[in-house]
């Protein structure tokens, strides 16, 4: 059953009710290790009543630790994923996620940082670990049938440089950065990379990456680099833009014109501006919800805790020590 915010905070009225509903999205009716990966039912260790318990400085904690009946060792259904290590409480967690999922466009941090009074590096890096949980999974099959292949350009202009900056740089540099997206017409699925440039060899190692060639009817434009690639394919079929064909027969590349439409007005009303650095986050995003477009936001939200485990994300680097 779809739900939404008032739902959802009707529902989540303390930390116990928030460590409660993640429990039952990620793990279902049955917990399991994340030390030792054992399914053997697991014994709850604290709060003995399942809602809270008074720590030993004397302070209430609804905290819910579970203890593992084979390797002995405590965990709760925040260790070994995204969440592990926070001190940002699960009910924050817990609707910023809803947020992501139930955002067409996104939501920035700023936004977070605002709405649930958190510092700016704190609600940016809450997204970021989402973000990451949000990626497609490593044993995601790959596309075949009729997928349809295209790239666009996500970035300044510069002719908006200042002119010293433009001087500095040499004329002719541009500050976009490409993205290839490959939309299965079958599914609707949407898988997007971040590329250095539209060379053959890249294009084509994002296209091995994703389809099986011998199953796989591409659909594209008439650009070089696809004309070359098209022989290995199943088929290829093509719409010649530069004679303002943009549909012949069942065969167009519009699936991935709108989705690069939806990213680009979202990168830039929402977001304003994405370093490259980070762009592959953001893409990873919007493809998970083009992807599941038809799901409601309640499955959106439990695809996304389903993914937590395994993707812990950290930026601080640990110190070597001799």
């Amino acid at each position: 059953m779809s739900i939404n915010v008032l739902d959802l905070a009707d529902k989540l009225r303390t930390e116990a009710d928030a460590y409660e509903y993640l429990e039952d999205l990620r793990w279902g009716d049955q917990p399991f290790c994340p030390h030792c990966g054992s399914v053997r039912k697991p014994y709850f260790l604290n709060p003995a009543n399942g809602k809270s318990r008074a720590t030993r400085t004397g302070s209430a904690s609804e905290r819910r630790v579970w203890k593992c009946a084979d390797c002995r060792k405590q965990f709760s259904v925040l260790t070994g994923t995204i969440f592990h290590g926070s001190k940002i409480p699960v009910r924050t967690w817990v609707f910023v996620i809803f947020e992501m999922a139930s955002s067409r466009n996104g939501v920035s941090a700023r936004e977070i940082e605002r709405k649930y009074h958190l510092q700016p590096k704190t609600a940016w890096f809450m997204l970021h670990r989402i973000r990451e949980a949000m990626k497609r999974e490593p044993v995601a099959g790959l596309l075949a049938g009729r997928v349809v292949a295209d790239e666009t350009w996500y970035g300044g202009r510069h002719k908006n440089r200042h002119a010293s900056d433009k001087r500095a740089r040499g004329k002719g540099v541009t500050d976009k950065t490409p993205i290839m997206s490959l939309v299965s017409r079958e599914t609707g699925e949407v898988r997007s990379r971040v590329v250095n440039d539209v060379k053959p060899d890249n294009l084509r190692s994002v296209l091995i990456e994703h389809t099986d060639p011998k199953r796989t009817h591409l659909h594209t434009d008439t650009s070089g680099p696809y004309v070359a690639l098209g022989p290995e394919f199943a088929s290829h079929h093509t719409v010649n833009h530069k004679i303002g064909e943009y549909v012949r027969g069942d065969v167009s590349t519009n699936q991935a014109e709108s989705y690069f439409a939806q990213l680009k007005r979202s990168l830039d009303g929402t977001h304003h501006h994405v370093s490259r650095v980070h762009l592959h986050r953001y893409v990873a995003e919007f493809d998970y919800r083009y992807s599941t477009c038809k799901h409601t936001d309640t499955e959106r939200m439990a695809g996304i805790v389903t993914r937590t485990t395994g993707r812990r994300l950290t930026y601080r680097q640990p110190a070597c020590r001799d």
